[in-house]
């Protein structure tokens, strides 16, 4: 027992000096496993040291921070859109959440407003000489006009300032309430238009928020928008909450909950807030991923003795075993045609990602720079990983990128404990965890690398982030 509960300090200590992994989770878990069949509620409180603390307890949103810049971005002038009418003006404003969608694609840079000496709202107003002396490649002018019963209709249009081409003229009609999702959804056209990659600003985001203190933690599962306004609290809880995942219809969440005393996994309608519990076996119920088709999840369970990757129909509640080794096999994350799985294993000795046929067979080992490599996100076309990275006691967010036919990696983030990526949709950015100075924030960084954009909760501390597909446009 001695002996154990050596081990069992050691990894608190991880734990408390600020090691952020899941991998590491799971080998917490397993310990724990092998000596007890309840979690006890101190030890659920020594997860919750995952999450550095704060003195605050009330919900709020994430406030945003643009870091660094791209020079070499697309220049693009957003210009503001003026309310046409005498009713009340509404509250969001559209040009500005546009640019600023653009801008943190790290695609674009939009001229600042300083800088905008004409202001047309029609495309028969642009004077192009104006807009190439500024050195613009593109322009965008609108107008947001009363629809009546409460709602507003924005007109916009893009032109090419090169050849005064209109490359895009669109309106659209919503509540005030909805103004965000209709700026969202422009800055996702122009994005397509000009790129001809689908913009991914009109998604939403999940994470983990903890707060209180040692004896009254609180932790919250919150859905946001992708620039982190309009937070929404999915589930509360007096126990940690881990591992969020999207559906592929982004109704639903699969997350993992303490609240029983062990883990368990449970999947939860977003609209509706009803639950089900899929997955409480004895021992480590961990890291959920919904398969493509929306009707499977793939997990990693113990209840053979040692962390395996299963597959789960979620009707029949059958289950597959897809793994069988020494080591630890977990974060299992599913390719974009539901034909493989990739997870976390050390069965090589140090932390490397792995595929497996999701009907089953032998796995396949697929990162091979670095001794430590976890928690992959794949992107839509399965031609980019992003992982945590280790290296000493540094771990940073870097990509494995097979789009040219060779295999060429880039870091990504800066910090020295980064953990959790997640693809947005289009892999244009990717969200990701990370520590400054004694809690937990998120990032946001453009697949270049070249502009990050921070979200941090002002109450709260923020974790396990995960990026929603796209959502459909009404």
């Amino acid at each position: 027992m001695a002996a154990f509960t050596l081990l069992l300090l050691t990894i608190a200590k991880i734990f408390v000096l600020g090691h952020p992994f899941k991998f590491s989770s799971i080998i917490f878990l397993k310990v724990i496993d092998l000596h007890m069949t309840k979690f006890p509620r101190w030890l659920a409180m020594l997860v919750g040291l995952l999450f550095p603390l704060s003195a605050l307890t009330q919900q709020q949103g994430l406030t945003i921070d643009i870091v660094g810049g791209n020079t070499a971005a697309t220049p693009i002038a957003v210009l503001p859109m003026p309310y046409h009418d005498s009713a009340g003006a509404p509250a969001t404003d559209v040009s500005g959440v546009v640019a600023a969608d653009l801008n943190r694609s790290g695609q674009f840079r939009t001229l600042p407003l300083g800088q905008i000496t004409e202001r047309p709202t029609h495309g028969s107003e642009i004077r192009f000489p104006t807009w190439q002396a500024l050195k613009q490649d593109y322009i965008v002018v609108g107008r947001v006009l009363d629809a009546r019963q409460g709602t507003y209709r924005v007109e916009y249009e893009l032109f090419d300032v090169r050849n005064g081409k209109r490359m895009l003229g669109l309106a659209m009609t919503a509540r005030a309430s909805a103004m965000r999702d209709v700026a969202h959804q422009m800055a996702d056209a122009i994005y397509e238009k000009i790129t001809g990659l689908r913009g991914a600003f009109f998604t939403r985001i999940a994470y983990v928020t903890a707060s209180g203190s040692h004896g009254a933690m609180r932790y919250a599962l919150m859905v946001a928008d992708s620039d982190g306004y309009n937070p929404q609290t999915i589930v509360r809880s007096a126990e940690p909450l881990l591992s969020p995942d999207w559906s592929s219809d982004g109704k639903k969440l699969a997350y993992v909950s303490f609240e029983k005393g062990g883990s368990s996994i449970y999947i939860q309608d977003i609209a509706t807030g009803s639950r089900e519990l899929v997955s409480s076996f004895r021992g480590i119920n961990a890291a959920p991923s919904f398969a493509p088709d929306g009707h499977r999840i793939a997990l990693s369970l113990s209840r053979s003795g040692n962390p395996e990757i299963y597959v789960m129909d979620l009707v029949s509640k059958q289950l597959i075993q897809l793994t069988n080794s020494f080591g630890i096999d977990t974060e299992p994350v599913w390719s974009s045609d539901g034909k493989f799985i990739y997870f976390t294993s050390d069965r090589g000795g140090r932390p490397q990602i792995y595929k497996v046929a999701s009907v089953g067979g032998a796995a396949t080992r697929v990162t091979f720079q670095g001794n430590y490599n976890a928690s992959a996100s794949v992107s839509y076309d399965d031609k980019k990983i992003v992982v945590a990275q280790g290296s000493g006691n540094v771990y940073r967010i870097a990509m494995m990128d097979q789009s040219s036919g060779s295999t060429v990696w880039n870091t990504l983030s800066t910090g020295s404990l980064d953990e959790s990526p997640s693809f947005a949709p289009n892999a244009s950015m990717v969200l990701y965890a990370a520590r400054e100075g004694g809690r937990g924030v998120l990032y946001a960084v453009s697949a270049d690398a070249r502009v990050r954009q921070r979200l941090v909760s002002v109450d709260s501390d923020v974790r396990e982030p995960a990026w929603g597909p796209y959502r459909s446009v009404h």
